[in-house]
């Protein structure tokens, strides 16, 4: 990687993919920081230049099309070109019995967290293809591997990130753009917080999980995603990279 390579991270104003974004920066990339929160979205952008790095902020929702078109556009026209690529951007679902669940929030978690990686590798893609290759990481997590109780729309929502990835990196492997899918355990983020406010003791649980015996700091995704974007994964393709503290072995 280097101060040549330029890279999308959609969902960066928190949590995993504000990691990311500084964890790139210290690699030389230049980033392009999508979010829908304007403040936190340029929180990021300064902490990426403090890092050593250059980037810029765009306000998307990447479930709108023409939001994620922009963003690449954009970032594009400023660059030059698009090397790498983190499909970050997405919502947690808060514990609720699944026969009280709303087709409301079915279409928000889905527009959100499928959608949105589906609309951003659509246009992410071609611009790869234009400069002869690239490399796209699509956050999944261990609900798009295994099922939980009460988060049934959330659980279905990552594991369609992982269709949508294996099936992506399938027909785009010759024209050198590799695509895989990272699958964090729990992760010290806003949206962890914001689940346990709803539902008390949620982190305890979530931590009992962890065969580790802790949930994880952004910044260890964060180092995952780097390297799942870089040469060293060079043959590293349609690939669901666990990164869960010992989660799905238990």
């Amino acid at each position: 990687m280097n101060d040549q390579k330029v890279a999308i991270v959609t969902g960066g104003s928190s949590g995993i993919g504000k990691a990311t974004a500084i964890a790139l920066a210290k690699q030389g990339v230049t980033t392009a920081i999508a979010a829908r929160r304007v403040k936190e979205g340029e929180e990021t952008v300064r902490l990426v230049k403090e890092a050593g790095g250059n980037g810029l902020f765009v306000k998307t929702d990447v479930a709108n099309e023409a939001d994620v078109r922009s963003l690449v556009e954009y970032t594009v026209k400023t660059y030059g070109r698009l090397d790498y690529a983190f499909n970050n951007a997405g919502i947690e679902e808060i514990m609720t019995p699944f026969l009280d669940q709303t087709t409301e929030k079915f279409d928000q978690i889905m527009n959100i967290n499928v959608k949105g990686v589906w609309l951003s590798m659509k246009y992410e893609i071609p611009e790869m293809i234009r400069t002869g290759g690239g490399a796209i990481v699509n956050n999944s997590s261990v609900a798009g591997i295994m099922g939980f109780p009460q988060m049934a729309i959330y659980i279905a929502s990552k594991h369609a990130v992982l269709g949508l990835t294996k099936s992506a990196a399938l027909e785009y492997a010759k024209s050198g753009i590799r695509i895989n899918a990272i699958a964090p355990g729990g992760v010290e983020t806003e949206m962890a917080d914001r689940v346990n406010e709803n539902t008390p003791q949620w982190l305890e649980t979530l931590t009992s999980m962890h065969p580790i015996g802790r949930i994880a700091d952004p910044e260890e995704i964060a180092n995952a995603v780097v390297w799942l974007l870089s040469e060293k994964a060079s043959f590293v393709l349609g690939h669901t990279l666990i990164v869960d503290g010992g989660v799905v072995s238990r």
